[in-house]
């Protein structure tokens, strides 16, 4: 009997052994994805950037503060402003983005969220531009937007680890009544160059008669 007992604390104390043994090495051994990076901190404070494949870290000493993604992000900015001919108009501006190689430290500890960082200075940027011209002109300059845009942000998001990609004016939406009113007079001018080429025709007509 007890040498029975014996036996089942001896193959017991082999079991729970087995288990802190393989409970340690998944805190030491971890794997890092394509595409992916992961901040670890020591007591608290960045010790290193873990990069695709297998890593270690330190039991109960290294922690994992965040997985970051290293792939090219789209953010997409709505602005509601006014040109300088009073006319509300609403600008989309889609901005890629992603973070520059090496950086991933900055990108992590200098910025919470780049979304809320790129949407302060789309604003700014877009409400600069457009409040400076008319309706018509807006419309002619996505590009220069864009580019203005792109300027500012590559710039600015450095400083935080980010590398800005292409930012494109993807829409210019103006308030209903005015779009009501340029539908208006697209038409008008559809009419009267429809009734002009109808003029000419029976003109042609006659004289060939």
């Amino acid at each position: 009997m007890e040498n029975l007992i014996s036996t089942i604390i001896f193959w017991a104390g082999i079991v729970i052994g087995l288990v802190i043994i393989g409970a340690i090495l998944r805190m030491t051994f971890f794997k890092v994805s394509n595409q992916t990076v992961k901040i670890i901190e020591r007591f608290g404070k960045y010790s290193k950037t873990a990069r695709a494949g297998l890593n270690f870290k330190i039991p109960f000493v290294d922690t994992v503060r965040q997985v970051l993604n290293l792939q090219v992000l789209q953010h997409v900015v709505t602005v509601d402003t006014i040109t300088k001919d009073k006319v509300s108009v609403r600008v989309a501006v889609a901005v890629q983005y992603h973070v520059i190689d090496g950086r991933e430290a900055d990108a992590v500890y200098k910025l919470s969220r780049p979304e809320t960082q790129i949407e302060t200075f789309v604003f700014d940027v877009v409400r600069s531009q457009v409040t400076t011209q008319d309706l018509d002109e807006v419309f002619n300059s996505k590009s220069t937007i864009a580019e203005a845009v792109n300027r500012e942000l590559t710039q600015d998001m450095s400083d935080f680890g980010y590398t800005i990609v292409k930012a494109l004016v993807t829409e210019i939406d103006p308030d209903g009544k005015v779009k009501e009113a340029m539908n208006k007079i697209n038409a008008a001018q559809r009419d009267r160059e429809a009734a002009s080429a109808q003029g000419e025709a029976e003109k042609t007509l006659r004289v060939k008669q």
